[in-house]
């Protein structure tokens, strides 16, 4: 490689980082105008004078103010920015090498909570404005597709360390699971009725092998 190369490689990288910077601050900014203003209240003005930046800047990163609200969902369900899908992460090794059913939920409510505590408040927000954006409608039916999915690999992994209770069926289960994981649910109980997000955790993973289970000692019920 010759000099003029590597020179146009070093600075090709540092527009790179630069960019993911910007990108960065700007979703930062993003979460928190969508917090305090809904998606209808916030402006990508609001948004771009928050980050420090201009609002072309923000739009040629992001395109319109749906799809950077879908983008700070993503980075608050994951906790970082880093592509890599959520349940290619390491934590689920984790959770799949875990003994019985009951350990398994536990490192799968762990890492739910966190995720619901980070982005709960912006997937509502998206969820509201579905009813009047068409585009935010089509983005929320497809976390609701990823909600969906997601339990199905939680119903998989469970009755891969115990039988489902008698009379339940798969759809069943993956329906139960689907609707514990609705970001509503930990607002109200979290946000409404002011539980920790450790008491959402406990319930939730109790709740999920109660009703896909039962109470038998293949469920192995964790201590409180």
């Amino acid at each position: 490689m010759v000099a003029t190369d590597v020179s146009r490689a070093y600075r090709s990288g540092k527009r790179a980082e630069q960019a993911r910077l910007t990108g960065r601050r700007v979703l930062e900014a993003a979460t928190a105008v969508f917090l305090d203003s809904g998606f209808a209240g916030a402006t990508m003005r609001a948004i771009a004078v928050r980050a420090g930046v201009s609002v072309p800047t923000v739009e040629l990163q992001f395109g319109t103010k749906a799809r950077l609200l879908k983008a700070a969902i993503d980075v608050a369900i994951a906790g970082d920015d880093e592509p890599l899908p959520v349940l290619d992460r390491s934590w689920t090794r984790t959770a799949v090498d875990a003994p019985t059913a009951q350990e398994f939920l536990t490192v799968v409510a762990e890492v739910l909570g966190s995720a619901q505590q980070r982005s709960a408040g912006l997937v509502l927000a998206l969820f509201e404005a579905a009813s009047t954006n068409a585009e935010s409608a089509e983005l929320a039916e497809r976390m609701v597709a990823q909600r969906a999915a997601t339990a199905t690999w939680i119903v998989d992994q469970v009755t891969r360390k115990a039988p489902l209770g008698e009379g339940r069926t798969t759809d069943e289960a993956v329906d139960t699971v689907w609707i514990l994981m609705d970001p509503a649910v930990f607002e109200r109980l979290v946000r409404r009725r002011r539980w920790t997000v450790e008491r959402y955790q406990r319930w939730f993973a109790e709740s999920v092998g109660r009703l896909l289970i039962g109470d038998g000692p293949e469920h192995g019920r964790h201590s409180t």
